[in-house]
């Protein structure tokens, strides 16, 4: 048995949305996923149409584990504007889009977090010809900025802080950043540092440009779901949780199945396996919904290291996002 997520809307939406999201991603068939229009190692259609990254990467976890098929999620293109609308419209069951859990997104835009993906912070990109080393050297630059996000609030408290200025170039998605800071239009941009990467990877000659060291903002991404929708949310938190869980217990996509067969001396692998325990029953889900979302694309290191880690164009480190056991803030609450 497999289901899906709902709740209520941004003031008024609450009568367009459901509150049993479960039940209907599992009486429809499919994940209606809501993903960034195209940023490449997180949310990207390859040559052929087929859609890949970290947090498509996420989609397909829980979409094994609801519908037992990784393959059954239908990815919705959505914009830092639209992206809540769309999920308290319903137009999507679950938002995994490079998206900052705050007070405001989580209160105000009436929207769940079910945990955090990524650790983040913002950050500026400047061409290298500019010989820039330090945020701080940034007083009267322009800079490419998507207003009414927390982005553009972060730069203005970053330079009212230290007593600087700047000229605000408005842009309306990410392509249209690339486009006008490739062509002068402005001296910076600035977002997340993980899409800084990411957009840094597409370009002509990426050591053109150079990501200043400087952090100012802390940024925890991770998937979102409608509020009022308590058992869609568990869904969603537990897979995540399940790949987060796997890396530090070290089971892999590759082992899961000799695992599960097997058995182990370990209780919580046993239970995150199906092979002890009633967690499934629980959520509402059988006894293998984790394993099938572990074999989806592997845990949490795996999903990481394909899409955007150190050997991929992106090439980010794990920093704050290693396991906690090895000094950094991932950590998954205890499978028991």
């Amino acid at each position: 048995m497999y289901r899906t997520f709902c709740a209520g809307a941004l003031m008024l939406a609450a009568t367009t949305a459901t509150a049993n999201t479960l039940e209907d991603v599992t009486a429809r068939g499919t994940l209606n996923c809501g993903v960034n229009a195209g940023l490449v190692g997180f949310a990207m259609q390859d040559s052929n149409g087929t859609w890949r990254g970290f947090d498509v990467g996420l989609c397909r976890a829980v979409a094994a584990a609801v519908l037992g098929d990784p393959a059954a999620v239908n990815f919705v293109e959505t914009t830092a504007a639209s992206r809540y609308d769309a999920l308290n419209a319903g137009d999507i069951d679950l938002l995994v889009r490079n998206t900052t859990w705050s007070f405001s997104s989580d209160v105000d835009l009436k929207v769940d977090f079910a945990g955090i993906n990524y650790y983040d912070g913002q950050a500026f990109m400047v061409p290298k010809a500019l010989g820039l080393s330090s945020a701080r050297e940034l007083d009267g630059r322009s800079i490419c900025i998507q207003e009414g996000t927390t982005s553009a609030q972060n730069v203005a408290e970053y330079f009212r802080r230290y007593e600087m200025s700047y000229q605000s170039v408005a842009i309306e998605n990410t392509a249209d950043a690339q486009t006008k800071y490739l062509n002068g239009d402005c001296d910076v941009y600035s977002t997340d540092a993980s899409q800084l990467a990411a957009i840094r990877a597409t370009f002509a000659t990426p050591s053109d440009h150079v990501l200043l060291e400087d952090i100012i903002s802390k940024e925890p991404l991770g998937p979102a779901v409608r509020h009022g929708d308590d058992d869609w949310a568990d869904v969603v938190r537990w897979t995540l949780n399940a790949l987060i869980a796997a890396e530090e217990l070290g089971v892999t996509s590759a082992n899961i199945d000799e695992l599960r067969l097997q058995g182990t001396d370990t209780p919580e692998i046993n239970r995150l396996i199906g092979v002890d325990g009633v967690l499934g029953d629980m959520l509402g889900l059988d006894a293998d919904w984790a394993l099938r979302a572990i074999k989806a694309g592997g845990n949490y290191g795996e999903l990481f290291a394909r899409n955007i880690g150190a050997n991929t164009p992106i090439g980010l480190s794990r920093g704050l996002n290693l396991q906690w056991t090895e000094g950094g803030l991932l950590y998954s609450p205890p499978f028991r």
